[in-house]
Formats: structure tokens, sequence, C-alpha cells
């Protein structure tokens, strides 16, 4: 069974989530998110960094939550989920699925790691540079809905699963609605069995 070491709010809730799509049964581990927890050298050989998530599936240990998808799509998923490799899509599909941490999820963290690390004089050019970049991002989402119930068209994928959580953290974050079409696919995503359970398992886990 797979084991996923996660605090709630964090990118484990991906796999969580991948996981109620699949129906691939799975742990939730909860985490200490201290600081000095994660600090420790019991967390630190988990996650060389000090984040979450961490995914273990027997002796194989992995700390990316992008990493933990496609592989539980992979060795788990029997085509579900994706286009397969040679299908004409599946170059855009793997742009998504990059893009949804790579570039929208990027400056979104560094707003959270900006506000931490400088917390008592946060520098507000700094700040605006960072959702002027995540705004940008949006809306590249935004355009590429047009017309489609998902972001590969008529069919749900893994990309909507990985774009579902960044799109979470920009409202999260910013303090601002996301623009366009995107609250209402956004709401299409927390509409599904699947997003329910996993928060569900989430909550659970918390207690």
């Amino acid at each position: 069974m797979l084991k996923i070491y996660h605090a709630p709010g964090t990118r484990g809730f991906r796999v969580i989530w991948l996981c109620e799509e699949l129906g691939v049964s799975y742990q939730i581990v909860p985490v200490n998110m201290a600081p000095a927890y994660r600090a420790t050298p019991e967390w630190r050989k988990l996650n060389p960094v000090g984040k979450v998530p961490v995914m273990s599936d027997g002796e194989l240990t992995m700390f990316e939550s992008g990493a933990m998808v496609q592989y539980v799509l992979d060795k788990y998923g029997n085509g579900r989920l994706r286009p397969a490799p040679e299908a004409d899509d599946y170059g855009l599909y793997l742009q998504w699925i990059w893009f949804a941490e790579a570039t929208f999820g990027r400056p979104l963290g560094e707003i959270v790691n900006h506000r931490r690390e400088f917390k008592d004089n946060p520098l507000p050019d700094v700040i605006e540079e960072m959702k002027d970049r995540s705004r940008l991002a949006a809306i590249a989402i935004d355009n590429a809905l047009a017309g489609k119930e998902w972001i590969m068209g008529n069919a749900f994928s893994a990309a909507d699963v990985m774009l579902g959580l960044t799109l979470r953290s920009f409202v999260k974050h910013m303090g601002e609605e996301l623009p366009g079409k995107l609250p209402a696919y956004r709401d299409r995503l927390a509409a599904r069995p699947a997003y329910k359970a996993a928060i569900a398992a989430e909550t659970q886990a918390a207690k």
C-alpha cells in the first residue's frame, strides 16, 4: 500500500486525489509541519529539503509531488487519466502536467517563501511581481479552456489534478478570485466524487 506523508493544504493532496480517482489503496501519514520537526534528521532522511509530501511504495521513497503523480499513473493507472504516449495530444498533456508546478506553482510558492522569510518586512515589489506572474499563468489556463470542460477537452485527466491544487493555492495566496472561466473549472473539479473523498480523507487523517 502507498504511504503518503502529508499535511493539509500541501501538494500531497494531488497524490491522494489521484489515488481516489484510480481506486488505488493508500494510507495518509500525518506530518508535523513545525519548522523544527521538518529540520530533524528523522524527516530530512525522508525529504532532504524538509518539505512535504513524501510517498513510499515498498522500498521506494519519493519526495516530489509531480513525480509521485507520474509514478502512480505508470504503475497503477493501467492507461487511465492520460493519453497514450503515441497519441497526438500526449505532448499537450505533458505540457499542462509540468506547467501546473514549474510555471504556475513557482511564483505562488515564492510568495509564501518571501512572506515567511521576511515576515517583518516583506518587499511589496517582490510580492507584486510574483502575483503578476501567477495572474499571467492563470490567464493562460483560462484561454486554453475555451470551449472545453477539462484542460484536455472532454476527458478529465491527471493534468486537471495537477492544475486543480495550484488553482486552490492561487486563491489562498493571492487573496483574489481566479479570472474568467477558472472559478467554474475549479468548481467542476471540486464537485468530483474523488476530490470530495480526498478532502474527507485528508480531514480525517488530520484529527
